[in-house]
């Protein structure tokens, strides 16, 4: 039986470079070399495309904090047609063989955002995720809360500004209570969130929300358990079992997540009875499809204590590291990490 050939993309230019490292070496590692042909395809943080062997792509595979790419690889050139795309390794002048699908592992800017679907879109080859209107939707937190707000699901009061001189403290406070969230529109993996409960951590929150993005929302603090629900499907998606973060710091950081795994306990499946969960994992269903997500999701939300479930954010590209929520909820719904992985690329292809 003739394999099918997935060429995996990671790096990229973005803040969360050393995270899809980090998500491309497990997913990579787990992946069924009897079922699957591999090319490994980096992108370092000026935007060049490297293809890399197995011997040898990671520097400091096991580090959060050092892991890099590692400087060996050859730079690739892209020949776009119709039907007959070729990706091409610039140092010897061949051509690659043509992938069946792509796997993109970049997370936040330029491939979560649908930059990087738009390419894959115009190169014409199949790739695992959402196309690029909803991951364009789901990247931009301001669009993503209209459309569920206009569709009747719960998400949490929130005010955005494009311009810094425009955020203000007390009328913030007075209209969203305190504390207060600010987040970049644009940015995953929590980067540069900061909660903010006065002037001074207001205004510091400000600035570095407006580092990262020329657009920024405030957010009312919203009191409830943290929950999160991977999906995975296209026209017909499945729900994982519920889990939940128990945040030292006061919300899941960006270093909870991805580096120190002690500050803040995960528990799977989350302590809820059946007829909660089922609503939870209906109402993470119902998110999906409104935004138009396929493949794979992972819906954030926060239950609260009289019962009302409202939505965070839905992650189209979750993290794939060997903390992240993603594979660890559906290890615990029976699909193995190797089996996730086959599915993912089954659903691309479809």
């Amino acid at each position: 039986m003739k394999k099918t050939h997935v060429a995996f993309v990671f790096g990229g230019r973005t803040s969360e470079h050393e995270v899809s490292l980090l998500s491309a070496k497990n997913i990579i590692d787990a992946t069924d070399k009897d079922l699957f042909d591999v090319t490994l395809i980096g992108v370092d943080k000026h935007g060049t495309w490297r293809v890399y062997n197995f011997d040898h792509y990671l520097d400091f595979p096991d580090s959060p904090t050092k892991i890099s790419l590692a400087p060996t690889g050859h730079v690739l050139g892209f020949s776009p047609g119709a039907g007959d795309a070729q990706i091409i390794d610039l140092q010897t002048g061949h051509p690659l063989p043509k992938p069946d699908v792509f796997f993109p592992i970049i997370h936040g800017t330029y491939g979560e955002d649908g930059s990087l679907q738009g390419f894959f879109n115009i190169l014409g080859i199949p790739f695992v995720g959402s196309d690029v209107l909803s991951s364009a939707i789901c990247m931009d937190k301001d669009i993503a809360k209209r459309l569920l707000r206009d569709a009747g699901l719960n998400v949490a009061p929130y005010a955005v500004f494009d311009k810094i001189e425009n955020a203000n403290f007390i009328e913030m406070s007075k209209l969203l209570g305190l504390p207060l969230f600010v987040k970049p529109a644009n940015q995953g993996s929590s980067v540069g969130v900061s909660k903010a409960t006065d002037k001074l951590s207001f205004d510091t929150a400000i600035r570095q929300a407006f580092s990262f993005d020329d657009k920024v929302l405030i957010e009312t603090a919203v009191l409830g358990r943290e929950i999160e629900c991977a999906v995975l499907g296209n026209d017909a998606p499945r729900a994982s079992v519920c889990g939940e973060i128990i945040s030292a710091g006061g919300f899941y950081s960006y270093d909870a997540k991805y580096i120190d795994a002690d500050s803040a306990k995960i528990i799977i499946p989350a302590d809820v009875d059946e007829k909660l969960s089922d609503s939870i994992r209906m109402v993470a269903l119902e998110a999906f499809q409104i935004l138009g997500c396929k493949g794979l999701a992972r819906i954030d939300l926060f239950l609260e204590e009289n019962g009302r479930i409202t939505i965070n954010e839905v992650n189209t590209l979750p993290g794939f590291t060997n903390i992240s929520m993603y594979p660890k909820l559906w290890e615990e719904t029976k699909i193995s990490y190797s089996d996730l992985i086959t599915a993912l690329i089954r659903h691309a292809l479809q």
